[in-house]
């Protein structure tokens, strides 16, 4: 699509007069390879994609770097994901670089993504209702998402502002639990978990991020968990203003001072009645990373499951796998619908540790032809270390774009 409304745009423009974009991301794994995979080549456009060292599976690495098209950049920071975002929004907060490069998102920063995500929650409810097992007029159902930036839960509640009839979101998270601790105390804080023993101060990597086995969901600041906190801000706090406008603005506001709290002191908390307005529509799961080998163990065996082998889930799917058999023995009496992440193929480590002892598991047999060999063709990356990373990578950006433009132009 960029591609397409850039060609209308430089129609009859010639050399450097044309339009040129530069699409920026951070990634905690797929989101950056599909970005990639989708700009590769594209004429007036560039993509700059970030991504924590050593804190994605190697395939998913290697499905960035090894694309050596001149106009993809992969940039390896030195940090968490929530560094790479940092430096994301950071660009889009400078207004000369703007200016100058045209900066465009890729990730779940970019509204035009959680759109899209919303059609998931629909897709699913009218498929339940065509299996003949669920009936609209009288049964509820419950959507549970493995989540770290919060995009497609996010998703989710805009999916039920427009009609969908969920009961409940069900926010499913790995043992980096600062969302499911918010929902349990109204505290958002960044700290290890004192619930589980096996939070160790020491075993935490960059900014207080735990690695585990599910990578992408190793996130502390969830940007679009901002979001809907200005919806929260705008129930609670704008039924005393006058008019829509000064409501707004109230709820900005307010997101505002919780935000700067969370900058300055690590934390924020809000009142009751926030809260209250938050478990309205949420409730949270916290699964470690014992629980999620166990349940990739449990539901491959399981016989109910599609293809001739055992069904294989992946370490973010099986997150959310665990959360709705908890629900399940509950017996709410609810239909439950998890939402499945990714493919195995890329989580080797995990998918192993369940599966090495299962009689006839081969981890080959799952890795798509594709990406048999991935791991050992060439590369192209750049290392930035967070120490000044935000005036290296501006740096880089300019650099690197205008090359593009004096290869295309000339």
């Amino acid at each position: 699509m960029f591609e397409f409304f850039l060609d209308r745009r430089n129609v009859g423009k010639t050399r450097r007069d044309r339009e040129h974009l530069t699409v920026i991301g951070a990634t905690s794994g797929d989101t950056g390879s599909a970005a990639i995979y989708g700009l590769r080549s594209k004429k007036d456009v560039s993509v700059f994609i970030m991504y924590p060292t050593g804190k994605v599976s190697s395939l998913q690495e290697a499905q960035m770097t090894t694309v050596t098209d001149k106009n993809v950049h992969c940039l390896s920071v030195d940090g968490s994901f929530d560094d790479c975002q940092d430096l994301v929004k950071a660009l889009f907060a400078d207004p000369l670089i703007n200016e100058t490069q045209r900066l465009a998102a890729v990730n779940s920063i970019n509204w035009a993504r959680i759109l899209a995500q919303i059609t998931y929650y629909f897709a699913s409810y009218f498929s339940l209702i065509r299996s003949g097992t669920f009936d609209p007029s009288t049964d509820h159902i419950r959507f549970i998402t493995p989540t770290g930036n919060f995009g497609n839960v996010l998703a989710g509640y805009f999916a039920k502002r427009m009609g969908l009839p969920m009961s409940k979101s069900v926010i499913a998270t790995n043992e980096n639990d600062i969302l499911h601790r918010f929902w349990q105390t109204g505290v958002y804080k960044k700290h290890c978990s004192r619930v589980d023993p096996s939070m160790k101060e020491d075993e935490h990597g960059a900014g207080g991020v735990k690695e585990t086995l599910s990578p992408a969901m190793d996130i502390l600041v969830s940007s679009n968990f901002e979001r809907l906190l200005w919806f929260i801000a705008y129930n609670v706090y704008g039924s005393d203003r006058g008019g829509v406008r000064e409501t707004r603005r109230a709820a900005g506001m307010k997101v505002q001072e919780w935000q700067t709290d969370l900058k300055i002191k690590g934390e924020f908390s809000v009142e009751k009645k926030v809260l209250d307005v938050a478990n309205a529509d949420f409730t949270s799961e916290r699964v470690s990373d014992t629980e999620t080998v166990a349940t990739i163990h449990d539901i491959y065996g399981w016989s109910n499951t599609p293809g001739s082998k055992g069904y294989i889930l992946d370490p973010h799917s099986a997150i959310g796998m665990t959360a709705a058999l908890r629900l399940a023995e509950a017996a709410t009496g609810e239909h439950i619908v998890a939402l499945s992440t990714a493919h195995p193929a890329k989580f080797s480590h995990a998918v192993e540790l369940a599966l090495v002892k299962e009689k006839g598991f081969h981890f080959n047999d799952i890795l798509p032809s594709e990406l048999v060999g991935m791991e050992d063709l060439p590369r192209r990356l750049r290392y930035i270390q967070k120490k000044g990373g935000l005036r290296s990578v501006k740096a880089l950006i300019i650099e690197e774009v205008e090359k593009e433009k004096n290869r295309t132009y000339v």
